[in-house]
């Protein structure tokens, strides 16, 4: 008896157990390789394609007598009728079942089955065109009309019933009932192509009192610019000017504020150049221009261009452009006084006139907006004004006191002691520059850096005395500007370069010590890069040296590691560029050797470095030793790549735990290195332990023994 726990009513006297499918055993491949012979999927399909079994089908039926026929059409019937029960609500079922019955002649019980279908879903707007077109193509004309007429009635909202409903009258030649089931059409308000529909219809028999009645009903039902807009090329067609006319003024009256009104202002001009009438076109365009806001006017700004281009002439045009612009522009510049990119667009607008006093008129009360906070971010904007300003007047107007009294104003307007513009100060320079006046431009350098000091400033104020050959003037802006700032280490390097330019190689040498030696730099490593590269181009081979040990002794990165073995590698050249008579005691190639071996103890030292007192720094070490095994590869035969290829390590692919923030744990991929010292370190201490394991291995031998 089975236990309650494994039976199931719906089971009978069968446990669970017992119905489950045992599928069999997964074999495990044991050998993956090849096989000899490959197999392409094309010739599985066709193996496939030829095993394939022919398929059964049922054997043809032939009727011979009426009982059978009637047998047949019984049993049909009744899957028809199965199929409808299983799935009333498919409507193929339904078309399949009508149309056999309609393909046997049966019409009556075909038009029962359509019947049958629609009370079931009257919604269904496809069983209606199916029922009707079944009617028309049988020719039950009188049936068709009646299926069309409860298909509007109860679907009044679905076009389609309603133009074929339509078609078949027309098709009838019923022309009186076409325009009657027209005129029950429009009483539902249908969109725009229904009425189109309809005076195309009374267009076919040239009705055109007809069509123009039905295009007043269809601008009050639809009163749209398109509408409006096909209601007066109607009119135009038939040759009625004054009716187009009219409808274009009664467009204009009802929808000159619409959305689309710039498509009927500029239907309405072109039709009036049509005209020839060009007058009226370009009030039509002016009283647009007025009416319709600027984002909307872009076509009907180019319209009136081309326009006026073929009727008006230069000034016109331009006035007309202008002055809506100049409309638009004072109203925004009114709701916001501090959009300065509203002034900047006006200005721009009037320059193009050319009208100086207006121009200034509009700089003046633009640069009178002051920005309401101190802050540099909500002057950056604004400065912008007093500089194209100040430009305007000297390249525009040329007038170079009012250029003077725009700059000094903008400097005294600026609150220096809380931010500053170092190109108002440069660009006032430069403008006293081009006048020629050298006193003022140093002036207001001067003023710049005692209120205001900024490293454009500097260079740009060192950049002009050196070109007029002051130096000692760009001395003493150098020592302004290291006071300044001390730690910047560019003002630095071109300081010595300038001494250096000049040929005071000592007082360049005692800037480069006087900078290294200060307790913060901005970037250190150029400095003394620069320092070196300065001893190098010297000569002082000593000196150079000297200072990478110096550098060294501040900070051990691999890389000046290298640059100090590079150095020591190359200085076999530099003293033989040095000698101007080779001795014949010492040749080349051992001094070559020396240098070689210079770089080798630099490399050594670096890799003693980072093995005792850095061993976290594999990674660097690892690339040192890489350079190391590069040059001793460039050396040629004097190298010896085996010194550095037996301290290279292993690169070992290791994995470590990630805990992620809602706890779960990952492993991340890195790389490892494995020296050779860590090595023999391994090894050691794995044979430590297998001698221990041997010691306590024969302890307890003899324990047993005893």
């Amino acid at each position: 008896m089975a236990s309650g726990k494994d039976s199931d009513r719906t089971l009978g006297y069968m446990t669970r157990k017992d119905t489950e499918v045992k599928l069999p055993r997964p074999t495990r491949v044991k050998n993956k390789t090849p096989a000899p012979v490959q197999i392409t999927a094309e010739q599985i399909l066709r193996e496939a394609r030829e095993r394939q079994e022919a398929e059964i089908r049922p054997p043809k039926q032939k009727i011979t007598d009426s009982t059978e026929l009637s047998d047949y059409r019984l049993r049909r019937r009744k899957e028809f009728e199965d199929k409808i029960r299983r799935a009333r609500w498919n409507i193929q079922v339904w078309m399949k079942y009508a149309q056999w019955e309609e393909s046997k002649k049966d019409y009556a019980r075909a038009r029962s089955v359509w019947e049958r279908a629609i009370e079931g879903d009257y919604r269904n707007h496809t069983l209606w065109l199916k029922y009707a077109e079944f009617e028309m193509k049988n020719k039950f004309v009188n049936s068709a009309r009646n299926v069309w007429d409860r298909a509007v009635t109860l679907l009044p909202r679905v076009d389609q019933l309603w133009y074929k409903y339509i078609h078949m009258e027309e098709i009838l030649g019923n022309i009186a009932g076409a325009r009657q089931i027209c005129e029950r059409w429009m009483q539902w308000s249908p969109d725009q192509q229904g009425w189109l529909s309809f005076i195309k219809f009374e267009l076919r028999y040239n009705e055109i009192e007809r069509a123009r009645s039905i295009y007043e009903r269809f601008v009050l039902c639809h009163p749209k610019v398109s509408a409006y807009i096909r209601f007066a090329k109607f009119e135009m067609k038939g040759g009625e000017v004054a009716r187009a006319r009219h409808v274009y003024e009664r467009a204009t009256e009802k929808l000159a504020d619409d959305e689309e009104a710039e498509t009927l202002f500029v239907a309405f001009a072109e039709f009036e150049e049509r005209c020839k009438e060009p007058e009226r076109a370009r009030f039509i365009y002016k009283f647009a221009l007025d009416h319709i806001p600027k984002g909307r006017a872009e076509d009907l700004y180019k319209k009136f261009v081309a326009f006026e281009k073929q009727y008006g002439d230069r000034e016109g045009i331009e006035d007309a452009i202008v002055g809506k612009r100049r409309f638009q522009y004072e109203d925004e510049v009114r709701k916001n006084p501090l959009n300065y990119d509203s002034w900047f667009d006006y200005v721009r607008l009037e320059e193009t006139v050319g009208n100086k006093d207006r121009i200034r008129e509009i700089y003046e009360r633009a640069i009178a907006n002051i920005p309401p906070a101190e802050e540099k971010r909500y002057w950056q904007r604004y400065i912008y004004l007093w500089i194209n300003y100040a430009l305007y007047e000297e390249i525009e107007t040329e007038d170079v006191e009012r250029t003077r009294d725009v700059y000094s104003e903008c400097l005294k307007l600026i609150t220096h002691s809380k931010f500053s513009f170092a190109k108002i100060w440069l660009l006032a320079a430069q403008f006293e520059i081009r006048q020629l006046n050298l006193a003022g431009a140093r002036q207001i350098l001067g003023n710049a850096i005692g209120k205001a000091p900024k490293d454009k400033i500097f260079k740009k104020y060192i950049e002009i005395e050196l070109q007029l050959g002051n130096i000692d003037r760009c001395r003493k802006l150098y020592e302004r500007y290291l006071e300044w700032s001390p730690e910047n280490c560019y003002a630095w390097s071109k300081y010595a370069e300038l001494e250096r330019s000049l040929a005071e190689t000592e007082r360049a040498r005692a800037i480069f010590e006087l900078a290294i030696s200060q307790p913060a730099l901005d970037m250190p490593e150029l400095l003394w890069k620069a320092y070196i590269d300065f001893e190098i181009a010297e000569g002082e081979l000593e000196r150079t040296r000297a200072l990478y040990e110096r550098l060294l002794d501040r900070t051990k990165h691999y890389k000046v590691w290298v640059s100090f073995a590079k150095f020591e590698a190359s200085s076999a050249e530099q003293e033989e560029d040095e000698e101007e008579e080779p001795q014949e005691e010492i040749d080349a190639t051992e001094r070559k050797k020396e240098c070689i071996r210079r770089a080798r103890e630099i490399f050594e030292r670096a890799n003693s470095y980072y093995k005792d007192s850095a061993p976290e720094l594999k990674e660097e070490r690892a690339t040192l030793l890489e350079d190391w095994l590069n040059m001793e590869t460039n050396f040629g035969n004097l190298g010896d790549v085996s010194v550095v290829q037996s301290k290279l390590p292993k690169k070992l692919k290791k994995r470590k735990p990630i805990t992620r923030e809602d706890g779960s744990t990952e492993y991340e991929e890195y790389i490892d290195y494995l020296y050779p010292e860590e090595s023999q370190t391994t090894n050691l201490k794995i044979l430590e332990a297998a001698y221990k394991w041997k010691k306590q291995k024969l302890a307890s031998s003899e324990e047993d023994y005893d």
